[in-house]
């Protein structure tokens, strides 16, 4: 497993949000649901992301957005059309002056807007939940990157937008890993495209000597590993490891895995109810004393508290 593999299991779509939207212009969508991510993609007609803090972006038939961040944003089909719709936690569709529009705007199955056949045509997946995991790979994107048609192919699109609407068993689940396909091949495209700034872990996968040392970290985080081990798994000296890790990757290799370790723990004790010492033991830990100590120095607070602040399940 590679850093960028291991990264995407944070944002891991489960029970997310997806909807197809059709609508006639004028419009306009203020967004304000505080969802860390959101991947829009354009199927017809065009649409203007237009953050609160930011340049607005056009987009075009076959482009597709992700929206990274909680900051509100409009998405309208120009930069000054005043806002119909105002999107709150939850979904919560009202007008400026709180009516509320579920059911004036439903067209069926996930489908939402003010004309069945209108000429703009567009899909929402919003992942309400990343993580800690997730945040590692969130943090090193822009608020906002569109990937464009001109610049990808793939055949996702023609598949999601077919299946977003249909019912049958085990929809939810197979529009949840639609949606994870989609976000990783458009984080693909947009980390190899020239003049995008890669993050070193992902630029690192390709080097021998950080690339191997990163996929045992992430394909074995509970693996008892020292410099001396790890460097002999990947057949160098300690020294050289630790030089060609940090040159890559920016970080030294046992500070790397440390920060993984307690954001894999972050994310299981907020995803179960495993005690602490189990937990420890999941990540690489001897205890839950030793688990406890090390989180509460990175993250400020003991893995309890940080347990309190789960989202009911």
């Amino acid at each position: 497993m590679d850093a960028l593999a291991g990264l995407l299991k944070g944002p891991r779509a489960s029970g997310a949000f997806l909807l197809r939207i059709l609508l006639d212009p004028p419009w306009s969508i203020r967004v304000q649901d505080g969802s860390p991510l959101c991947v829009a993609v354009m199927l017809g007609g065009e649409a203007h992301v237009v953050p609160d803090h930011g340049d607005p972006v056009r987009l075009r038939p076959g482009d597709v957005a992700i929206i990274r961040g909680t900051d509100p944003y409009l998405m309208s089909d120009g930069t000054t059309t005043a806002p119909q719709v105002i999107v709150h936690p939850g979904q919560r569709c009202v007008t400026p002056e709180g009516v509320d529009l579920r059911e004036r705007m439903s067209l069926g199955v996930r489908t939402w807007g003010s004309n069945p056949d209108g000429s703009v045509q567009m899909m929402l997946g919003v992942y309400e939940e990343v993580g800690a995991v997730g945040q590692r790979l969130l943090d090193v994107l822009p608020p906002l990157l569109v990937v464009s048609d001109d610049t990808w192919d793939s055949t996702l699109l023609p598949v999601l937008a077919r299946e977003v609407t249909r019912q049958g068993p085990a929809q939810g689940v197979m529009l949840d890993r639609l949606l994870d396909l989609l976000l990783i091949s458009v984080l693909r495209v947009w980390f190899d495209r020239p003049g995008t700034e890669a993050p070193a872990w992902y630029r690192a996968h390709d080097h021998p000597v950080a690339g191997e040392a990163l996929r045992l970290f992430h394909e074995n985080p509970a693996g008892d590993w020292t410099l001396v081990r790890v460097a002999a798994e990947v057949g160098v000296s300690r020294a050289t490891l630790a030089e060609c890790f940090r040159t890559a990757v920016g970080t030294p290799p046992m500070a790397y895995l440390t920060e993984w370790r307690l954001a894999l723990a972050a994310d299981l004790l907020h995803q179960s109810d495993a005690t602490l010492n189990t937990v420890a033991r999941q990540v690489g830990y001897g205890s839950g004393f030793a688990l406890s100590a090390a989180f509460k120095r990175v993250y400020g607070i003991s893995p309890q508290e940080h347990r309190s602040t789960a989202p009911a399940r």
